[in-house]
């Protein structure tokens, strides 16, 4: 009888704990995605009209999850987990009541709703209560408006550590530690113990600059008895060249820097890497984050006469281009698109391309919201040979150039009498080869009379006549053509007194003070949308002052520059403190750090995330070295030693300290990690690793070779190999020895020309096991192309700029093998 009686009781509580189960919506982010992205659609287009808020056929609401769980006349009609037994399913399916009745959902529609059932229907929640569903096009909502990325950056308070946490393998240092270590506390860890020396510099070696410390750095910092040893070591880093390199590529691959073209061309673009080297100037000055954002984006406006600003509306200039499209009206759209895209992506932290088409699906994001932040670059005008000079020094090569001008007046004259036939029917044969709208335009007498969309498309269509132009010493012919060259071989004799050509980059300016109008396609009333921020954040035109410096310019870019770096704007902080976070880590306090909308995750430490942003927004004058230093020297600090630690709660704690980052243990772990996984030792097996066996054959000891040093380098270009054998090996045969013996250097050219895909850990060289790295793929390093349409961007060649700057967008790091390496027996 007790057995029965127990097993009753088991059942009852089993029972009450599915019910409970039920009535908790999930917070598991692939179930609201799913949701999100298959479940919404369909109970908006298909369920709403008769059962949300302003009607409720059968007394039945399915607008939130509460009241699908509640059901309606006919009872509850969904049972959590079991879509067999659930009326919902029954109806949609149309085997008893037929629901919707007008017409049958389509079968990825059904499949959608009974996967979601079967899930325990998963449900977006806020403030603990499921989010309410409205029917799109129905603008901002209340709910909207209280999404935790729209409130106002709070300051708040550092948590107040209590005498149970203190441990004595830990210090507190600054606040950062308060926040993380008051988060460990609650979930019932401790901190882990500091790290040793050798640790924190190749740890933050690595993070700030890409590179390892060099045996005499390390040994110099071990032996550092100073109380601000670690602060000075940052210091240092934050200082060196390597730093802007490494930090700017961070900026570099989020703005889609490229320096080709894209599409089926790729034409290379010689001026680009003005605009990198800007980014790289940038984070090496530390210079003000506002005079940063705002640069890029109006540099032009406000300061017009400073060549660094100007190189800096690169940022508008990284579009796709396609060099022989002739619908350039079409094009020309795309340019704006993708400018809009990823100022979107990058300073507010929302995709806003969905709502490129129609309001956007899950976020407040309406598509007149997307064309208000277009309206504000409606004006620019590319301009491809700006020079990047100073007021002064433009007048002096004006002046040469003048007297240069004087000097070959008759010789250029006589050339463009010669030209001047064959220039028109090239011109005429390029302008026949566009629509007849855009033929309408570039036949124009006086381009200064066209309308401000008409000069864009203009500017933007007779590249391709300047093209033909160009070739116009290989179309001509017989007697046209010597005398032609007779002409230029007497030009040239005057190339003595010709000044050498400014620097030119590629940069933007304003059409005119009257921009061009934004309309929604597909409006017929063709509404002008004027500038202005998300509606979510405020839905009243944006206020556009006039840009005294720059009076034939619009002053919209101005405009938005200074909200991106209002302390008032509460995306642009928020975004940024998260990718640095991100960049140090492998993982942002927000996981999505280029995604904080519904689709996105919520930030894993909301606290700790406002309270840096909050500094951040005030600190905006001064530029991201004082962020990155106060993380730097609080959360880098921490050991992951988890062979010395005992039970599994002990483990889980030691591998916390840096947060949100994978587990990371010392090297000799890791490959037994990875064997674990049948599927990267399988694929480790197929791929080509890099041997260092070569190393030996140079004659050089393998106890010698330093792998974590090395491993950072393995990932260079073809043209740094050998640089990085002589930088980094420790040998007996002196440099001329090696540079000598021919057939080591081509051997190791030979071997180096391909992408490394591997390394070895130290105790793997010395116990003469074999290391390949099953997903470490990144092609060699050097410049940006663009491979695919949508300007998905790779390195393949060494830089062919001035500035020789190299890309190295693969670190490893000291205590781990690159992921996925595994050891083979």
């Amino acid at each position: 009888m007790s057995r029965v009686f127990g097993f009753g009781l088991s059942v009852i509580a089993i029972c009450s704990w599915t019910s409970l189960r039920a009535e908790e919506p999930t917070t598991d982010p692939e179930a609201i995605k799913f949701f999100e992205s298959k479940v919404r659609p369909v109970l908006v287009a298909r369920c709403l009209k008769c059962h949300g808020e302003a009607q409720q056929k059968g007394q039945l609401r399915l607008d939130s999850r509460e009241a699908v769980l509640k059901g309606g006349e006919s009872g509850e009609i969904v049972i959590s987990g079991k879509p067999a037994e659930s009326l919902l399913i029954e109806a949609i399916n149309r085997t008893g009541l037929e629901m919707p009745p007008d017409a049958p959902l389509k079968e990825n529609e059904i499949a959608a709703l009974t996967e979601w059932v079967r899930r325990g229907l998963p449900w977006p929640t806020d403030n603990g209560k499921s989010r309410i569903l409205t029917p799109g096009g129905k603008g901002i909502t209340e709910a909207d408006k209280q999404y935790w990325a729209f409130q106002r950056i709070r300051d708040p308070a550092v948590p107040d550590l209590k005498s149970e946490i203190s441990n004595l393998k830990f210090q507190i240092r600054n606040p950062i530690d308060h926040f993380i270590v008051a988060k460990l506390s609650a979930d019932g860890f401790t901190p882990a113990p500091e790290a040793d020396r050798r640790t924190l510099i190749r740890r933050l070696t690595f993070d700030l600059t890409g590179l390892p410390p060099t045996p005499v750095e390390i040994a110099e910092f071990e032996s550092d008895s100073r109380d601000d040893a670690y602060e000075q070591l940052v210091d240092r880093l934050l200082d060196s060249p390597a730093y802007g390199e490494r930090w700017a590529r961070h900026w570099l691959d989020l703005v889609r820097y490229a320096e080709s073209d894209g599409y089926r061309k790729d034409d290379y673009r010689p001026h680009a890497w003005r605009y990198r080297d800007y980014v790289i100037r940038s984070f090496q000055t530390d210079k003000p984050f506002d005079r940063f954002v705002r640069e890029q984006i109006a540099g032009d406006e406000i300061d017009p006469n400073n060549p660094d600003a100007l190189a800096a509306t690169g940022y508008l200039r990284l579009s796709l281009y396609e060099y022989n499209q002739r619908d350039a009206r079409t094009q020309w759209n795309e340019i704006l698109n993708d400018i809009t895209d990823v100022t979107g992506d990058v300073f507010l932290g929302f995709g806003m391309g969905c709502a490129r088409c129609h309001d956007h699906k899950f976020d407040p994001i309406l598509q007149k919201d997307y064309f208000r932040l277009r309206a504000f670059f409606a004006g620019i005008l590319p301009q491809d040979a700006q020079p990047l000079a100073t007021k002064s020094e433009i007048e002096a090569h004006q002046a040469k150039l003048s007297e240069w001008e004087a000097k070959t007046a008759d010789i250029r004259t006589k050339l463009a009498e010669l030209e001047a036939p064959h220039l028109a029917k090239l011109k005429a044969s390029a302008i026949f080869k566009f629509p007849a709208e855009i033929q309408a335009i570039l036949k124009t007498d006086d381009v200064g009379k066209l309308a401000p969309l008409d000069r864009q498309l203009y500017d933007l269509a007779y590249r391709q006549v300047q093209y033909e132009h160009d070739q116009i010493g290989a179309k001509l012919k017989d007697d046209s053509k010597k005398k032609w060259d007779e002409l230029r071989a007497e030009l040239k004799k005057f190339d003595d007194f010709k000044p050498a050509p400014l620097p030119t980059g590629y940069a933007v300016a304003d059409v005119g003070p009257i921009a061009p109008p934004t309309v929604i396609p597909g409006d017929k009333s063709e509404t002008d949308i004027v500038p202005g921020l998300l509606s979510v954040l405020d839905d009243s035109p944006a206020t556009i002052m006039p840009a005294p410096n720059a009076p034939q310019s619009t002053g919209r870019r101005t405009t938005l520059a200074r909200w991106l770096t209002s302390p008032d704007n509460p995306l642009t902080p928020r975004v940024m403190v998260n990718r640095i976070w991100q960049y140090h880590f492998g993982k942002g306090l927000v996981a999505t750090t280029s995604d904080f909308g519904r689709l996105g995750e919520s930030p894993s430490h909301p606290e700790l995330l406002d309270w840096l942003a909050s500094r951040f927004a005030g600190r905006a004058r001064r530029g991201t070295h004082s962020l990155v230093l106060q993380i730097a020297a609080s959360t880098d600090r921490h050991v992951r030693d988890v062979s010395a630690v005992g039970d599994e709660s002990e483990r889980r704690a030691a591998t916390t300290q840096r947060p949100n980052e994978p587990l990371a243990v010392a090297s000799e772990h890791s490959p037994a990690r990875c064997r674990t996984n049948p599927r990267l030792a399988a694929v480790g097996r197929r791929q080509a690793g890099c041997d260092v066996r070569w190393a030996e054959r140079s004659g050089l000891e393998a106890t010698t070779f330093d792998l974590h040093r090395a491993a950072s380098q393995l990932a260079r270009c073809a043209a740094g190999r050998l640089r990085f054998r002589r930088r980094f090996f420790e040998h007996s045969r002196t440099q001329r020895d090696h540079d000598a013996d021919s057939s080591v250097a081509d051997d190791q050219q030979q071997r180096f020309a391909r992408p490394c895909r591997g390394v070895r850990s130290t105790s793997a060289i010395r116990s003469g096991q074999r290391t390949r790295c099953a997903n470490h793929r990144r092609p060699p390093l050097g410049l940006w192309t663009r491979t695919e349409r949508h300007g998905t961007q790779r390195c393949d060649r060494v830089p062919q700029s001035a500035s020789g700057s190299q890309c190295g967008r693969s670190v490893v790091h000291s205590d781990r093998l690159l992921p996925g390496a595994v050891e083979l027996q």
